[in-house]
């Protein structure tokens, strides 16, 4: 039996690590230990009902206003000693949060083997974004499988020195847990209906949270946002804005009162899923949503200056705008007003996966022990 321990501790591992609880948890000769480290608690509990994933062990890290190094330290020291408890052969951590980089290095300290979901990418900036680049590279260099999520993520992998036989592209396991929540949605559409209360022509959605944008880059992004809602009033406008004061302050200042501008609370995976479902295009500076929006058929507009996903900018279902607001609105701009453009975009497919990936990485998993 061989026994594997799986960690997360914000809303996007735990969306990107569903699909692989349930695959692992499937096979008879897997013993799995899934482990929430409590880093994203309100965010991350609705949706292990969503994807009905039992946990088996809940840690308590989190304390108010706590500054990136005491997290890490809390993390470091509670992981630890669940590792210690459970004594896992493997420990699956995914993508380049804070959970993630101190899971792994804790995996390190008691020489536990570390596999990487979303492993090789890149953007060779330590300091954009902040500090996924680092958290990422540091788990890449104590890592026994690396799970990339494209070709592109794998040859960063191998031009960093690592063995090609520890490097596999699985795809990306997000469309996996996309796809199981469209289906989700559809045959439940009584219980998960929802009501918008705006009435555009279309809707345009935005989102922002990352830390490299505060101050300058926000305040760009809000000008631009309130510029085009400007030009185009019978478009609707909707924003879930972070809680970070660091957001709330600049979006509140410079997009409140706009009559075509909705600044709604963050959502939910369900309600978002389904806003990005029923949006024109997306203005985002996330991750996450530059991955699952192709699957949609939703073009996206990255406002950010550099992006370690350029698959979809590679295959023309997304555009790297920056945070300069003129440049948003130009390209913004092109997006309404030229068919052409939003068509090729919006038909670009999706080059992150197939919903194949979490099967994928258990196979891989299971080869190399044996």
């Amino acid at each position: 039996m061989i026994k594997v321990s799986i960690i997360f501790g914000t809303r996007p591992e735990v969306i990107k690590l569903a699909s692989l609880i349930k695959a692992f948890s499937q096979e008879a000769t897997i013993e799995l230990n899934v482990c929430f480290t409590g880093q994203h608690k309100e965010m991350v509990l609705p949706l292990l009902d969503f994807f009905e994933i039992k946990v088996d062990h809940a840690l308590d890290i989190m304390q108010p206003n706590q500054t990136l190094a005491t997290l890490s330290a809390r993390s470091l020291v509670a992981v630890e000693e669940y590792l210690k408890e459970v004594k896992p052969d493997m420990v699956f951590v995914q993508g380049d949060t804070t959970t993630a980089m101190c899971a792994a290095s804790a995996a390190f300290y008691q020489k536990i083997k570390v596999a990487h979901v979303e492993a090789g990418l890149r953007t060779h900036n330590m300091f954009s974004p902040f500090p996924e680049e680092f958290n990422r590279q540091v788990i890449s260099r104590i890592t026994d499988l690396h799970f990339a999520p494209t070709a592109i993520a794998g040859e960063n992998l191998q031009k960093e020195g690592f063995d090609d036989k520890t490097v596999f592209v699985t795809g990306n396991t997000v469309i996996d847990s996309l796809l199981f929540a469209r289906k989700k949605i559809e045959e439940n559409a009584s219980k998960y209906q929802m009501d918008f209360p705006w009435t555009g022509e279309k809707m345009i959605l935005i989102t922002g949270h990352r830390r490299e944008n505060f101050g300058e880059g926000f305040e760009n992004m809000c000008k631009a946002v309130k510029e085009l809602a400007t030009k185009y009033p019978q478009y609707s406008f909707v924003y879930p804005v972070h809680l970070n004061p660091n957001v709330q302050e600049p979006v509140n200042r410079l997009l409140g009162g706009l009559k075509n501008v909705f600044l709604i609370p963050p959502m939910d995976y369900i309600g978002f899923t389904t806003l990005m479902a029923k949006s024109y295009f997306i203005l985002t500076d996330s991750g996450g949503v530059q991955e699952e929006a192709p699957t949609l058929g939703k073009p996206v507009l990255i406002m950010r200056d550099t992006t370690e996903r350029m698959e979809a900018v590679n295959n023309g279902a997304a555009i790297l705008v920056g945070t300069d607001k003129d440049n948003i609105v130009f390209n913004a701009i092109r997006l309404i007003e030229d068919e052409a453009l939003y068509l090729k975009m919006s038909t670009a497919g999706n080059p992150f996966g197939d919903g194949c990936a979490a099967v994928t990485i258990v196979q891989k998993t299971l080869s190399y022990f044996q």
